[in-house]
């Protein structure tokens, strides 16, 4: 459908059904848990049919071994083994068909299980950046502080914003700002390791949850990741045009006894504007840490 390079209500809402809404990933599960279940049904029906299968066979050995204690002639046993012979032999052909379609059946099993798992991931990644979601970063926050709680480690929370975003956008395109994005984000996937969480926590915004993390030690991987990122040349793809640096700046928290996903949150938010105030392309921590206000 032609649309003079305009693209409808009706066309948008289509394409977010269809890739983007959280709906589409609950349909698939719910589909793929359907199926799941369905092959299960199907296994515990042939192993059922099996059992009566095995009971029945096992009815005819007894009858034998009567008959052939009743009349021990020879033309008795034989016509009892022959019998058995034709039982036993369609058991085993039971048998290997039992087998072949319980094999067929795991088989489907875990393929369903493995497409599940990759649904299960996707409605937790970032398209753009490949970086976890808000959602997932939403039940991190829960889980650490639950830990915390137990008795675990302190936990550090960092927020980066790219700085003058929206004039990498106005000026070279939101192609180039997805680009810009996604620089970002390979930053974070290499500086970062081990059980920590890097999301993209919204726009230009990302956020990096640490475990067993103090203060200190997140103070220093956050100024890791601001050094990385000044660290890289920005080039236009299309052009190959030279665009200049990008910066960040980062606000970092530490948990305290009673925190909660918010309270982290506004804290290390708070220390984000702060370094947007006072010049961009730096590091401020909470105002309650003992480290200060601000680190170069």
């Amino acid at each position: 459908m032609k649309t003079q390079g305009r693209i409808s209500d009706a066309e948008t809402d289509k394409i977010y059904e269809d890739h983007l809404s959280p709906q589409r990933f609950t349909d698939q599960m719910e589909e793929i848990g359907g199926r799941i279940s369905s092959h299960m049904e199907e296994m515990l029906k042939t192993i059922s049919e099996a059992k009566v299968e095995t009971n029945t066979y096992g009815e005819k050995l007894a009858h034998a071994t009567s008959s052939m204690a009743q009349d021990g002639s020879i033309d008795k046993i034989k016509d009892v083994v022959t019998k058995l012979l034709i039982d036993t032999k369609q058991m085993e052909h039971r048998n290997k068909e039992l087998e072949k379609s319980l094999s067929t059946s795991q088989e489907q099993i875990e393929t369903l299980k493995t497409n599940m798992e990759t649904i299960r991931h996707e409605s937790l990644t970032d398209p753009l950046t490949a970086l976890s979601n808000r959602k997932l970063f939403d039940q991190s926050m829960l889980y650490n502080l639950d830990e915390c709680e137990k008795g675990a480690k302190d936990f550090s929370l960092l927020i980066a914003d790219i700085d003058h975003f929206k004039k990498f956008n106005d000026t070279f395109g939101h192609q180039t700002g997805d680009q810009v994005i996604r620089l970002v984000a390979s930053v974070l996937k290499s500086s970062l390791k081990g059980q920590d969480i890097a999301a993209r926590y919204g726009g230009e915004e990302f956020a990096v949850i640490l475990p067993n993390t103090p203060l200190e030690f997140a103070i220093r991987v956050a100024e890791n990741i601001r050094e990385a990122v000044m660290g890289k040349d920005l080039v236009k793809r299309s052009t190959n045009e030279r665009l200049g640096r990008v910066t960040v700046s980062i606000g970092v928290s530490c948990w305290v006894r009673g925190d909660t996903p918010q309270t982290m949150i506004e804290r290390a938010d708070a220390a984000l504007y702060q370094a947007k105030r006072t010049g961009r392309n730096k590091i401020c921590v909470e105002s309650s840490a003992e480290a200060g206000a601000a680190v170069a």
